[in-house]
């Protein structure tokens, strides 16, 4: 394996992985948002910070609940590089 194909294969594994990472989190933030700007437009209450806490308290209690699932998705990750390091080092 040359060494081009196998930083193109663990750059292309990462960004996928990055963007599998974020996904909960990401759309937790776009429910909560989407919730709290209808109510906002409802109530006509226009409260900077009612569009903020909200979301960022979901967002920590998503990272809070799958940090065991992205720890172990990393580390798996982390092995398959690692692992694979000494087949394209001469």
């Amino acid at each position: 394996m040359a060494i081009q194909d196998f930083v193109v294969q663990i750059t292309n594994e990462a960004v996928l992985l990055t963007i599998l990472i974020s996904l909960p989190a990401v759309v937790v933030s776009l429910i909560v948002g989407l919730a709290v700007a209808i109510f906002s437009a409802t109530t006509q209450i226009q409260e900077q910070t009612l569009s903020f806490v909200p979301k960022i308290i979901a967002v920590f209690g998503v990272l809070a609940a799958t940090a065991v699932w992205m720890g172990s998705i990393m580390v798996q990750f982390a092995a398959k590089c690692l692992g694979a390091f000494h087949e394209v080092v001469p």
